[in-house]
């Protein structure tokens, strides 16, 4: 099949941003409806964590398999099945009579959700070939990202205000239609060289390790150690088990010889430290606007844009000075502004006055805004287009899995510190040892940039590439898939 031209690479990377788009604006907009949801519901602050982490878990667990099975299958076809998922389940959740169900329509979500973004990324990253363009292509992928933010919170505390908090799920309605509509029509199929066979047991692995760990995480500050300890004991088995599964199968549903590559480890560990960073952030800053300061959702929403305008502004500069300079940079910058920006409201009380708290949100924004590119282009820079849909998809689950965790666990570190108290009197104390967290994720973004994006990691890399799928077998890195 003959390569696409550059209009049509475009409008690919358009449609495939439409499907980031509606699962990101989801989330953004969702944590501005959660006082509201709230009170609708009679939702408890672990009620709450469920109706973000119910979809980032199952997103989380699914990732890998949505990538494996769409290099065998075929991308085009697990992406327009995510869409019809995804959609489905956005109407669901609108309808949703009271928080059980509309925490399982919310997993239903995440199903076709898991068929969107790791397969729309390996998409991209078979359109795009020439790796300048590439990096360029993944700099508006990211730049998507900042829009959700800044639109997320805008429309979600709108539709709140003068509709109510279901709205926010309608809006998936006509977005997901057209993106399916356009994908039949426009986007190419294409699928891996060699058919990665299904791995049942290790998906099981996954799913054990993933549920049992946020469940404790997220319970046992209501529930106490007794009730947890099982989930807990399970977690702490899972692991182990996983891998040593995994390195025994030829075809495993996580490869461990993906992490040999020092950048590859390290982009998995800076996205599971910057979305553990954004999930908290997002938490505690909506619970405060709105249930401390006594804003509505749509004033809110407003005191989120200084964070959401530099995410949306930095992305597209991240993704330039990765093409042209490579992912340290971008990663520095991210790394010092988000924690800058944690050890502001932890050290010093952001929240307290307008001028830090303004500021708290800018240098998270410019942050979060330099980080994302280069997660993306170092996941899948240098690993085989055959695998291209795998290594896209543990990126994606480390994101999803950063973001479970960074909710999990700032909320039960918030609901802790509440207990019992009237809530607007210690919420600024409870917080802060979840703020401190969030400065930690923000240095290990900082560190991990400096150490894996060397001359040692870069060969690294170019090992694990071999160890992956020698040049004299499979087509070099940079070749299309078959299409």
């Amino acid at each position: 099949m003959p390569e696409p031209s550059h209009r049509r690479r475009l409008l690919v990377l358009a449609i495939c941003c439409m499907s980031l788009l509606i699962v990101s604006l989801d989330n953004t907009a969702l944590n501005v409806a959660l006082p509201s949801m709230q009170r609708d519901l009679h939702a408890t602050t672990s009620g709450l964590q469920w109706t973000i982490d119910a979809y980032t878990l199952v997103l989380a667990s699914l990732l890998m398999l949505a990538g494996s099975t769409a290099d065998r299958i075929g991308r085009k076809r697990v992406f327009m099945a995510g869409l019809v998922v995804f959609t489905l389940g956005s109407v669901l959740c609108s309808l949703a009579p009271n928080l059980e169900l509309l925490i399982v329509f919310r997993m239903v979500q995440a199903v076709g959700g898991s068929m969107l973004n790791p397969v729309a990324m390996s998409i991209i990253t078979n359109t795009f070939t020439d790796a300048r363009e590439r990096a360029r292509a993944i700099g508006v992928w990211g730049a998507v990202v900042g829009i959700s933010m800044a639109a997320g919170p805008l429309a979600g505390g709108l539709l709140v205000q003068s509709v109510s908090w279901r709205a926010i799920f309608w809006v998936n309605l006509p977005v997901g239609l057209a993106a399916l509509l356009l994908t039949l029509r426009f986007v190419p199929e294409s699928r891996a060289h060699r058919a990665r066979r299904p791995d049942p047991v290790g998906q099981l692995l996954v799913i054990a390790l993933f549920g049992s760990l946020t469940y404790a995480i997220i319970e046992a500050p209501e529930s106490g150690p007794g009730p947890v300890l099982p989930f807990a004991v399970i977690a702490v088995a899972a692991l182990p088990a996983l891998l040593w599964y995994e390195a025994r199968r030829d075809e495993p549903l996580i490869d461990p010889r993906f992490f040999r590559s020092a950048p590859f480890s390290g982009a998995t560990v800076i996205a599971v430290s910057a979305f553990a960073a954004l999930g908290g952030f997002l938490f505690l800053s909506t619970l405060y606007l709105q249930n401390v300061r006594g804003l509505d959702a749509l004033h809110a929403g407003l005191w989120m844009l200084p964070m959401a305008v530099p995410t949306f502004l930095c992305a597209p500069l991240s993704g330039r000075l990765l093409g042209s300079r490579g992912p340290r940079l971008p990663l520095l910058v991210a790394g010092t502004a988000m924690t800058a920006s944690g050890v502001l409201f932890a050290a010093f009380e952001a929240e307290t006055a307008d001028a830090t708290l303004l500021l708290g949100y800018v240098l998270f924004g410019i942050g979060f805004g330099f980080v994302n590119a280069p997660i993306t282009n170092t996941a899948v820079s240098g690993m085989p287009r055959a695998q291209a849909g795998v290594a896209a998809a543990v990126a994606s689950t480390s994101r999803q899995l950063g973001q479970t965790l960074g909710v999990a666990v700032v909320g039960a570190v918030l609901a802790a510190g509440v207990g019992s108290s009237p809530y607007r009197q210690v919420f600024v104390s409870a917080a802060r040892p979840g703020w401190w967290i969030l400065a930690g994720c923000g240095l290990a973004v900082l560190v991990l940039g400096l150490v894996t994006s060397g001359p040692w990691a870069h060969r690294t890399a170019r090992q694990a590439a071999e160890r992956l799928e020698p040049a004299r077998l499979h087509p070099a890195v940079g070749a299309p898939d078959r299409t």
